[in-house]
């Protein structure tokens, strides 16, 4: 398990936008808003998670 923060995640349509796009690349994963971090349950998956987070505008850093 990894822990991802998102800076630029300030609203529920960030989550939704990032929950989607971990969701379509099997990411499992959990969102808290409040803290502006990603969990990746799968550490092999964190350099994949990272990339598709940048593809759609977010910058995800390991904590």
């Amino acid at each position: 398990m990894t822990t991802l923060k998102v800076k630029e995640m300030s609203c529920n349509h960030c989550v939704g936008r990032i929950g989607k796009v971990l969701t379509d690349a099997g990411i499992a994963h959990t969102i808290q808003l409040e803290d502006k971090t990603v969990t990746i349950e799968d550490s092999s998956n964190v350099a994949k998670a990272i990339e598709e987070m940048d593809d759609i505008g977010f910058t995800a850093e390991e904590e």
